[in-house]
């Protein structure tokens, strides 16, 4: 089966370079190209993309809203979103906009084509720097209003112990090896979280826990 991909960013050069990359893996194919998040809502509508590869500062319609517009349509496409981190302060707006992954521009091209398999795969990736930078932006505050800790009392006390490593940036593999507990058995768990929690996804997971202030910059160990 080839993944539909749509690539959207205001910058020639770079919005082809990505779109080259994706359109050469043999289980991908580039259905579209957009200029600016505008763009991007209506080549959408008419190429229907599995995965959108957006850039957040665009003109006309910026990727936070177009994201926004994107992951509320029925049969919404897969949002990855691809910037310079350090120097973009809206990628958290993003992530609550509901996309499913968030990497930096200087990605090497084997990491970007798994992501795009990642979030297509109806699961989600943070850089390890969004991780640490989303941290530091809840340390600094100010903070929206956080919902009560009531939405977490439907949850074993496993299933809050893997929430914290899953928004502490760790994959299955590194929570099982932490919990020592089989990658089986941390999937089991993090599905429970999710539906219990009526969370799409480990993005919707992190920024609840960055809510609930579950979130670690060092997560807890399987001794601690």
């Amino acid at each position: 089966m080839t993944l539909k991909v749509m690539v959207a960013d205001d910058q020639h050069v770079v919005r082809t370079a990505f779109a080259a990359v994706i359109d050469a893996a043999p289980d991908m194919s580039v259905v579209a190209e957009a200029g600016d998040g505008a763009a991007a809502v209506r080549l959408a509508a008419e190429h229907r993309p599995d995965v959108v590869v957006m850039d957040v500062r665009m003109p006309e319609l910026d990727g936070i809203a177009a994201t926004r517009i994107l992951t509320g349509r029925p049969d919404a496409p897969r949002v990855l979103v691809l910037t310079t981190f350090d120097l973009d302060t809206y990628v958290f707006g993003a992530l609550q906009a509901g996309a499913s992954g968030f990497l930096l521009k200087d990605v090497h091209a084997p990491d970007l084509l798994q992501a795009v398999r990642t979030v297509a795969a109806g699961d989600s990736i943070l850089a390890p720097s969004a991780t640490r930078r989303l941290i530091s932006h809840y340390a600094a505050g100010p903070h929206p209003a956080r919902p009560g800790p009531a939405a977490l009392d439907a949850l074993t006390a496993r299933e809050r112990h893997v929430l914290t490593l899953v928004a502490a940036g760790l994959n299955n593999a590194e929570i099982s090896t932490d919990l020592d507990i089989t990658v089986g058995t941390v999937k089991s768990h993090v599905n429970a979280l999710l539906r219990k929690l009526g969370l799409r996804d480990r993005v919707q997971a992190t920024i609840l826990a960055y809510d609930l202030g579950l979130a670690r910059a060092n997560p807890p160990g399987p001794h601690d």
